[in-house]
């Protein structure tokens, strides 16, 4: 059960049902693997790897952008991951 504090986050490497607008009458349906972000013009869009559902298309990315989204629904969520900091490669100006 998800703690009431607890954000809502969609984590790369799950996998998500994202309907989203296509036609007035029909929305499109998007199967597949989440694995970030896009950024288009001034819309952020999220980028999905296409499940083996989408025939030949399956491994294509598909980006839909934020506003044509109707709803996500979670099919297998990842945990997570907690960014380290990489010490190695950090600049400092002093």
């Amino acid at each position: 059960m998800q703690r009431k504090d607890e954000a809502i986050v969609l984590t790369p490497g799950s996998l998500y049902r994202v309907k989203s607008l296509e036609a007035r009458d029909k929305p499109m349906e998007t199967y597949g693997t989440f694995k970030g972000y896009a950024a288009i013009a001034h819309d952020t869009a999220l980028v999905m790897e296409l499940d083996k559902s989408h025939g030949e298309d399956k491994g294509r990315m598909r980006l839909i952008p934020s506003h044509m989204i109707i709803s996500i629904d979670v099919l297998k969520a990842e945990k997570e991951k907690e960014e380290k900091e990489a010490e190695s490669t950090s600049v400092y100006f002093g």
